[in-house]
């Protein structure tokens, strides 16, 4: 008797296991050996996969009517950024990454400086002289106050470990004048108008 309760428990655990997995896509499935998915482990080498995304609401500051959208994607070992931003004065406009995700203050001070975890000097982005990780440049603004700009790079990563990567807890900071390159720590980039807290 013991024996045949014992069978039928068995025999019940085994079918709700089954249950369960033929609930999950072969997409969702990980293999315990590799801790990868399926589709993981079918990519072929062009394949690439979305693995983070972020899109943030840029603030005014300092009595601009700044508004907009920024966005983060990771893909595989790039992340891509993409601001869309209204009400800015015709002309060039620096943006950079700083090092705070605190849009509190009425200036965007409260953002820090520029994000610069291998405290270089200030310059262009892939400058061999050095430049900051948040050093991302300038973008043109048209007549009707309304400008774009799209940047990827293998420098930045959306919450990884490495703090040299990780763009997680900065800001985004919209300035309303262009970068000069050179001007340390930060370009000579005039006030902060635009800012928007990276953050999950």
């Amino acid at each position: 008797m013991k024996r045949i309760i014992l069978s039928l428990f068995l025999s019940s655990t085994l079918m709700l296991t089954g249950c369960k997995n033929e609930n999950q896509t072969a997409d969702e499935r990980v293999d315990e050996h590799t801790n990868l998915t399926q589709q993981e482990e079918e990519a072929g080498p062009g394949d690439t996969y979305v693995q983070d995304e972020l899109t943030l609401q840029i603030e005014p500051r300092s009595g601009s009517n700044v508004s907009g959208t920024v966005t983060f994607v990771q893909e595989d070992d790039e992340v891509t950024m993409t601001a869309e931003v209204s009400g800015l004065e015709e002309g060039m406009h620096a943006i950079h990454l700083h090092e705070n995700a605190d849009c509190s203050a009425q200036d965007g001070t409260s953002a820090g400086g520029h994000w610069n975890p291998t405290f270089e000097d200030h310059g262009e982005w892939g400058d061999a002289g050095g430049y900051h990780r948040g050093d991302i440049g300038n973008f043109d603004v048209n007549s009707n106050g309304e400008g774009s700009i799209t940047f990827t790079t293998d420098k930045w990563c959306i919450g990884c470990e490495d703090d040299k990567k990780n763009i997680l807890n900065k800001a985004v900071i919209i300035h309303a004048g262009a970068d000069d390159y050179t001007s340390q720590p930060s370009g000579n980039a005039g006030t902060r108008v635009g800012c928007a807290e990276i953050k999950m």
